[in-house]
């Protein structure tokens, strides 16, 4: 390879200019040598790394200057605001520094409990179209990939807002007043200080709060057992109510990536964490969008129709988790959209203008970017997943996996989150248990064969012989 393309990678294979000399003597190159131009620059040996060739395209196309931060102005320190009397806590994994949300407890001696649902203003300290504005708007979200993520803001500016341990943050709190028998009986949102005594890390805290131990009275005493488990219940109770009650197991894997090594670690989903956290905020998310709603107050809601889910500026029901309107407000530091929907909540409580008017362009503009960005950064998450799926199989030296058929040629492995098509499958039927062969594994097109070798089982209501 001519030294002068070094620096063109991958900037000619994703992007090029077709009409420079570099790109057309390596089109007909790559036509002499009879393989794409992608196979060719490989061949060369100027692709030492697929992984930080996939991360190279990916910048290119989203973060063209980069993903570092240019030089931006100190974010604004929070106004005076009051200070409320409880002890938060929050529920993250270990490598989340962007904590957006914690929740509280109150027992009160009239026998009702007050929930505290925290978010953290980062509005307080982005003023529309300050700098660290125009930075939260051309990125719009947070990008997750394994091993790693792109942040939306600055670290400056999460220092400020993150709801981080032993401190006084500021906070926009939504307080749910319940019965003793987990009715609702009211709600109030606050923008006040509230101190975040702990961080809990998914890691050490499932240990202790997890399905066999949630009142178990023989397992020992742990931080914050009482609430927990009385958010558990309320949390099932929400839940209910929804009409969304789930009783399905469900896995879930969480990569760790370590240098070149790959752990892929199965998780239960709906676990008790995981119904605590979400089921109150979906509560928060529905009950703010309906306050936006009544107040007249424009927003941003996720709305969801016959399996469609998208962005819109109306209050449109989320049939598939069975509420009226649901507006995105509880990750402010990870997604513009919740940064945009606090800013209007926070002048209701105020008394202020709206920062974004009735039929706003920039409310419209940001929809549509949203979700165009969105869907990119999930599609790059999952595509980095699947690669590191990959690497994980030439790591442990696999060769031959089981998976069930979900139809046609459409398979699921069980020890890992790939869903792939295996077309010999085709002809076993959906539900059955399979054994594949792995081979060809390419991690510059992320792709493999999937080859049926047998039927381990058929399908659970099926009394047919094995072939």
């Amino acid at each position: 390879l001519p030294e002068e393309y070094a620096s063109l990678i991958p900037r000619i294979l994703i992007a090029p200019d077709k009409n420079t000399l570099e790109y057309k003597a390596l089109e007909e190159a790559a036509n002499t040598a009879g393989l794409s131009q992608l196979r060719l620059i490989e061949r060369c040996g100027a692709i030492p790394s697929t992984l930080d060739f996939h991360m190279a395209t990916f910048l290119l196309e989203y973060f063209p200057r980069g993903a570092g931060f240019a030089e931006v102005t100190e974010p604004i320190d929070p106004p005076e605001l009051p200070k409320c009397n409880v002890r938060a806590f929050s529920m993250d994994d270990e490598a989340t520094t962007e904590i957006d949300d914690a929740l509280s407890v109150e027992w009160r001696d009239d026998g009702t409990i007050r929930v505290g649902i925290h978010i953290a203003a980062p509005a307080l300290g982005i003023p529309p179209g300050s700098d660290l504005d125009r930075i939260a708007r051309e990125r719009l979200s947070t990008v997750y990939y394994p091993g790693n993520k792109i942040t939306m803001l600055p670290d400056a500016l999460i220092h400020h807002y993150t709801l981080g341990e032993a401190h006084d943050c500021p906070a926009l709190s939504l307080y749910v007043d319940v019965a003793s028998d987990l009715r609702v009986l009211g709600t109030e949102t606050k923008l006040e200080w509230v101190h975040i005594a702990d961080n809990l890390r998914h890691e050490t805290l499932e240990i202790e709060f997890n399905a066999e131990t949630l009142r178990n009275p023989g397992f020992p005493d742990y931080p914050y057992r009482r609430e927990l488990e009385w958010l558990h219940d309320f949390a099932a109770v929400l839940e209910a109510g929804r009409g969304k009650a789930d009783t399905v197991e469900r896995v879930d894997y969480n990569f760790k990536v370590d240098g070149e090594t790959i752990r892929i670690v199965p998780r239960k989903r709906g676990s008790p964490i995981d119904k605590v956290v979400s089921e109150l905020m979906i509560f928060a998310n529905a009950h703010w969008g309906g306050w936006l709603a009544e107040k007249r107050v424009s927003g941003i809601y996720r709305a969801q129709a016959n399996g469609k889910t998208r962005m819109t500026t109306a209050p449109d029901p989320h049939q598939g988790l069975g509420v009226v309107q649901y507006a995105w407000s509880s990750s402010p530091l990870r997604r513009y959209v919740d940064l945009v929907n606090q800013r209007q909540l926070i002048s209701i409580v105020q008394g202020t203008d709206p920062v974004y008017p009735p039929r706003s362009e920039q409310l419209f503009s940001t929809v549509r970017d949203f979700e165009l960005a969105y869907d990119a950064y999930n599609e790059f998450q999952r595509r980095l997943e699947r690669y590191w799926m990959l690497r994980w199989l030439i790591q442990e030296d696999v060769h031959e996996v089981t998976a069930n058929v979900i139809r046609d040629d459409l398979v699921r492995f069980d020890s890992l989150p790939m869903v792939t098509r295996a077309p010999s499958v085709m002809g076993v039927a959906s539900g059955s248990k399979v054994k594949l062969a792995i081979s060809a594994i390419d991690l510059l097109d992320i792709s493999f064969h999937a080859e049926y070798l047998e039927t381990l089982a058929p399908p659970p209501d099926s009394t047919a012989p094995l072939p």
